[in-house]
């Protein structure tokens, strides 16, 4: 395999999809030579079967709003690769939600669940629908106009969606009951579900938890302590959330947050009483993050990321491409040390290039933010043996789990000066048990 002509075949064939060719040349460039220490992949054309999905589903989503009036969004589901299990991965609802998008999501999340060791494939889904500002009824109606085009696609055994960025508990219930309602069965279809039908403790939790866990695993191979860290985090989702929950546990300072408006700063640490205002600010009122700096009088920067403060830790919880090679030197030169994702892809090529650079220690999305997706695959084990696990029992499997994927980053991406290299180690670990899995089964 020849990395650049794989790149160029691509861009000749999507130009327009800039999100998805980033996700396939980050991977593509770091495994080139695995991929040529098997002249069978090439025989096979493996590479390319791997980066173009298997089916792509686009449709019409038509839903009636609370004024009577008939709106129209696009919906997606993108099914990348079941060579190691049934599709799996997140529905995400954003008025920026594009193929492109979603492409590079169910890309990045077939290596990711190839690296979580569970049975799973790697899928997304989506539309350009927000629920932002919408009522409870209507995000109801069009999360039933959404699955009633859907629903024949998905199953247990199939593809099984969870929830993303604009899809929480509540949209994940309203599809799973309409999904329920045409399939006629009760199946653990989607993952995320309340506890009252099948849902799994510590999900909720499981992405910032086990990016935590992740980030803690990559900090005793330097033999540092997260106690009294400083650490920025972007977004104030359900990720940024529990992100800084178990940071406050482990006695680190949560410095920042932010939203799509701007970014609060909190020199001496969020209290636990200020998280807690968080939580109820976004998770019951929907609120801004400007609101959080009202009440508390604390410092609030709109229109910019929290990347200009000085911090030891860098946790990006929000989007992709959100830390770029600018605000990467920054970080760099303002003395952080560690970078671990939480979002999809956050950091740019040139950002990524920044840390490597200054071997840092940089986990990249599809090992740091596995904890999500593995809660998920737990979930589904769950509700096949129509069995519940405790809290404490799911915790459990979770930092295992993310020590795992640590061991196997740390076995692909040691160098021989000793720096462990986690985007080389997270993208040759997954790909090799996904090529594996796939010439065993043959062309298809």
């Amino acid at each position: 395999m020849n990395a650049k002509a794989v790149m160029d075949d691509l861009r000749r064939r999507f130009p327009n999809e800039p999100e998805y060719l980033q996700a396939v040349e980050e991977v593509v460039s770091t495994i080139e030579d695995a991929y040529n220490e098997h002249p069978e992949f090439e025989r096979y054309n493996l590479i390319e079967r791997l980066c173009i999905p298997d089916r792509i589903f686009a449709f019409r989503v038509s839903w009636v709003d609370d004024k009577g009036r008939v709106q129209n969004n696009m919906g997606y589901r993108i099914q990348h690769n079941n060579a190691i299990g049934p599709y799996k991965g997140g529905i995400r609802f954003h008025a920026s939600v594009n193929l492109s998008i979603l492409k590079f999501l169910a890309f990045e999340q077939t290596f990711k669940n190839s690296l979580t060791t569970l049975a799973m494939g790697g899928a997304k889904g989506g539309s350009d629908f927000s629920p932002r500002g919408k009522s409870n009824m209507e995000v109801m109606r069009f999360c039933q106009a959404f699955i009633a085009e859907l629903w024949r696609q998905i199953g247990p055994d199939t593809d099984v969606p969870a929830g993303d960025i604009g899809v929480g508990a509540r949209e994940v219930g309203y599809m799973y009951g309409m999904y329920k309602k045409m399939a006629r069965e009760n199946t653990g279809t989607f993952t995320g579900k309340g506890l009252e039908f099948g849902g799994s403790l510590i999900r909720p939790e499981a992405t910032g938890y086990g990016n935590v866990y992740f980030l803690l695993n990559m900090l005793a191979t330097r033999g540092i302590d997260i106690k009294g860290k400083r650490v920025a985090i972007s977004g104030s989702g359900n990720v940024a959330q529990y992100t800084a929950k178990k940071l406050l546990e482990l006695g680190a300072k949560v410095i920042t947050m932010s939203d799509s408006d701007g970014t609060i700063y909190v020199k001496d640490g969020l209290t636990q009483e200020q998280l807690d205002y968080i939580f109820e600010l976004k998770n019951y009122y929907r609120g801004r993050i400007s609101e959080f700096a009202e009440n508390f009088e604390c410092e609030y920067t709109p229109g910019i990321r929290p990347w200009g403060y000085p911090c030891d830790i860098a946790m990006p919880s929000a989007t992709q491409n959100e830390i770029n090679g600018e605000e990467a030197r920054t970080l760099l030169a303002n003395g952080c040390f560690a970078v671990s994702e939480g979002a999809n892809m956050p950091s740019t090529p040139e950002a990524i290039k920044e840390f490597l650079k200054a071997r840092i220690l940089y986990a990249p999305g599809k090992a740091a933010n596995a904890g999500g997706v593995s809660v998920s695959g737990l979930e589904m084990a769950q509700n096949a043996q129509k069995i519940t696990w405790t809290a404490d029992e799911v915790d459990a499997k979770l930092k295992s789990i993310m020590a795992d994927i640590h061991h196997q980053c740390e076995v692909f991406g040691k160098e021989p000066d000793g720096y462990i290299n986690y985007v080389k180690g997270a993208n040759n670990a997954g790909f090799m048990k996904v090529a594996t899995a796939m010439m065993a089964q043959g062309i298809l």
